[in-house]
């Protein structure tokens, strides 16, 4: 197996340019909102790709209510987006785990916006794909793929006599799906996992996509199409065998759609870790009068386009919990 050689990765990916510059979301359209409208301004977002396709969303239709409002949304991983906010660079960081003791030592103040999960990939024309839909993978197993190396071939994943060398994919930056893969393997940090490393999510969907024996772990929204809520093409997913009794159980068999997955993420199904929640981050409670609009915007009007953007809402409960921390 490759160990961890980290090389630049950028990759257009599902049309979007997602480390370049700074999109911009900007509409000028007539909205019903418009007329006497007193919001304006302009506010600034980068950090993890799991929360970028829903930041631009949420972009998109504030600013439709508010066309006096330019969103700027930039993705470069969780980590960018965490040093972005503390620096004061933007606005809002967007970040895909957990806020640690030292980040909040630093100030950093947060609140959770939605909820999605990683899931380990493959190449749809895997040497041993149908015995991977069958019995799919246990935890172990995929631990000894991505942390201690013991598995090197595809014939020692799946216990047959395949020579096939597995190469596995992991990310260079730093980032809460890498982070979120390896605590679920067993408590494990993102500088644990072994495999070539490649920059974004796009990036390692794309070396996914184009090495046969390849295996490595996505976002959720970069695993199935937003409009087809299929899996993409060149990609598949390796079930988990969360009992771990060798086979694919029916009711661990739900990675046929997008909305399946959602479903087991929302019900518990699919363990967390790496399901996991997702957050908005900035350097203090923001004081900015447009940044609260907009958060108060995205915990509120704003939930109604998480599940249409590919992510799980959060509870009630929890989104009374975070917009108490913006009073």
């Amino acid at each position: 197996m490759n160990r961890k050689i980290s090389i630049s990765a950028v990759v257009l990916f599902t049309g979007l340019i997602l480390l370049s510059s700074f999109y911009s979301c900007n509409r000028s359209g007539n909205s019903s909102n418009a007329a006497g409208d007193t919001v304006k301004g302009k506010i600034t977002l980068s950090g993890a790709f799991a929360l970028y396709p829903l930041a631009v969303k949420w972009a998109e239709e504030f600013q439709k209510l508010h066309p006096e409002v330019t969103v700027n949304v930039s993705a470069g991983g969780a980590g960018k987006g965490m040093t972005d906010a503390l620096s004061k660079m933007v606005d809002l960081g967007m970040y895909s785990k957990s806020v640690s003791p030292e980040e909040q030592a630093k100030g950093a103040w947060w609140i959770a916006v939605a909820k999605d999960a990683v899931l380990p990939t493959i190449n749809a024309h895997n040497p041993v794909l149908a015995e991977l839909k069958k019995k799919g993978l246990t935890r172990q197993k995929f631990y000894d793929i991505f942390i201690s190396g013991k598995i090197t071939t595809w014939g020692q994943a799946v216990g047959n006599t395949s020579k096939v060398e597995l190469n596995a994919f992991t990310r260079s930056d730093a980032c809460g799906a890498a982070e979120m893969w390896a605590k679920y393997l067993n408590g494990k940090k993102q500088e644990d996992l072994q495999g070539l490393g490649v920059n974004g999510d796009p990036g390692v969907a794309d070396a996914v996509r184009r090495t046969p024996e390849g295996i490595g772990f996505n976002n959720l929204g970069f695993v199935y199409e937003m409009s087809t809520r299929k899996i993409y093409a060149g990609l598949d997913v390796i079930p988990i065998d969360l009992n771990e009794n060798g086979m694919i159980d029916p009711d661990e068999d739900f990675y046929g759609s997008m909305d399946q997955v959602m479903k087991a993420i929302n019900d518990g199904k699919y363990p967390s870790p790496p399901a996991r929640d997702l957050y908005f981050v900035s350097a203090g409670k923001p004081g900015d009068k447009l940044v609260q609009t907009f958060l108060k915007w995205v915990l509120s009007d704003g939930q109604k386009f998480v599940t249409e953007a590919g992510y799980v809402t959060i509870k009630p409960e929890q989104v009374a919990t975070e917009l108490q921390k913006l009073n």
